[in-house]
């Protein structure tokens, strides 16, 4: 799946493609749709329309909206647990692989940030199912976070943790992508958008990744805590 310009006023014209770039073109388009309206407003009918295709084609690819959305919930979440895992393959420490882990997290939403409103908002957790996306990557970040914290506490408490750890990071990305930056950003050229969000991206990545970094630094096995407290 490649991320497309898209105008929503505009209906793409419509042009002899293969059966796999039509596909490509119907999960772009259902992107920019979904990340704007939500699941419970997008119809088929409107993707079919801006996709510049008859709905009977839509349905050709994907059995329902829900199909459509799943798919392309997990190529998005596909993406972004490739890019976290590629950033911190070859890092030589923790360190490195927690701020590289991120850089890469937040460097994908900013070239992505449509794919981390469908993968994040609030209302495809209303269906399990729409859902497990979602769970996969948080699941993925953790699988590289936990064995991170090199504390001597228990592995459940290690992934309690890196869950909450997270958690920090989508909130701080939820917050950004819905700040004055992705209004800015409307009247640059793409150049100029790319560099800036770039550069914005990496510097939040890396507050994010210190904030948690020197938290972990603080943390006490929970029979300490519970021995100090009684």
């Amino acid at each position: 799946m490649s991320v497309i310009p898209f105008n929503k006023s505009e209906p793409i014209k419509p042009k002899r493609l293969s059966a796999i770039k039509r596909k490509e073109l119907l999960l772009d388009v259902a992107l920019e749709v979904f990340s704007a309206k939500g699941y419970e407003n997008t119809s088929m009918d409107e993707i079919a329309e801006l996709a510049g295709v008859t709905k009977p084609i839509v349905y050709q690819h994907f059995d329902s909206k829900k199909s459509l959305y799943v798919e392309l919930s997990d190529t998005v979440s596909n993406n972004l647990i490739d890019a976290i895992k590629n950033a911190t393959h070859n890092c030589e420490s923790p360190k490195s692989q927690v701020e590289q882990g991120f850089r890469a997290y937040f460097n994908f939403v900013a070239s992505h940030s449509s794919a981390f409103k469908l993968l994040f908002s609030r209302n495809s957790a209303a269906d399990k199912e729409l859902s497990n996306s979602v769970k996969n990557v948080e699941q993925t970040i953790a699988n590289v976070l936990a064995p991170l914290i090199d504390l001597k506490i228990s592995e459940s408490h290690r992934y309690i943790l890196a869950s909450a750890i997270i958690g920090m990071a989508e909130g701080a990305l939820r917050h950004w992508v819905n700040s004055e930056d992705f209004t800015i950003i409307q009247t640059m050229t793409k150049q100029e958008k790319d560099m800036f969000l770039f550069k914005r991206s990496t510097e939040l990545a890396i507050n994010v990744a210190e904030l948690a970094w020197a938290g972990l630094r603080g943390i006490k096995p929970v029979n300490q805590i519970v021995e100090r407290h009684t």
